[in-house]
């Protein structure tokens, strides 16, 4: 079996992006398993709390579900034009200590979807991801690309996708994705 984490980086109930997520588990291949896991309890990131406590009970159970993982696919909503700040607030934590990058992240096949209501999709904040991914030493996958505008009518009330295109787009993604991960099941440090 193949596990793929997957994060939605935004904390509102009805986040479009974690939407995005439960419909690629949804179209996940046979033997692919999507683990959708929340960013919602972890905490700013603060260097005393690091140094006083260590890391928090949250990023903890995180990190150890990205170490075992065998891919990650996160989902980003784009805030003024990048990254939102509690993804990278997660990332920033699940990065400390820095000893523990390559048993974490190193050559972790990695893709990056994103949802938006506006109509400019989320490519900015897709793109501004690569230096903090280059930084972690993942494997990004580039030959696919989901970026949804328009969510609200991209969704129904219940999180489905509607619009027969994107549900299309993503599923095409997610079948290249999973294959991607599967072939390039990572060597634990």
């Amino acid at each position: 079996m193949v596990t793929i984490v997957g994060i939605a980086g935004s904390l509102r109930r009805a986040s479009y992006n974690l939407m995005l997520l439960r419909a690629a588990a949804d179209v996940m291949p046979e033997g692919v398993s999507l683990d959708i896991a929340s960013i919602r309890d972890i905490p700013l990131y603060d260097a005393d709390v690091e140094a006083d406590h260590g890391l928090p009970e949250p990023v903890q159970q995180l990190k150890e579900r990205i170490a075992a993982a065998d891919g990650l696919l996160i989902a980003t909503p784009e805030y003024n034009n990048a990254m939102p700040g509690v993804l990278k607030n997660a990332l920033d934590w699940l990065s400390r200590p820095p000893a523990d990058i390559p048993r974490v992240f190193r050559s972790l096949p990695t893709g990056v979807i994103g949802a938006t209501p506006g109509l400019g999709g989320t490519i900015l904040s897709q793109a501004s991801w690569l230096p903090v991914l280059r930084v972690l030493g993942v494997l990004p996958w580039f030959e696919g690309r989901v970026i949804v505008s328009g969510a609200g009518k991209v969704f129904d009330d219940s999180g489905r996708i509607v619009d027969a295109g994107s549900a299309e787009r993503l599923r095409i993604y997610v079948e290249g994705f999973a294959a991607f991960v599967a072939q390039r099941k990572r060597i634990r440090p």
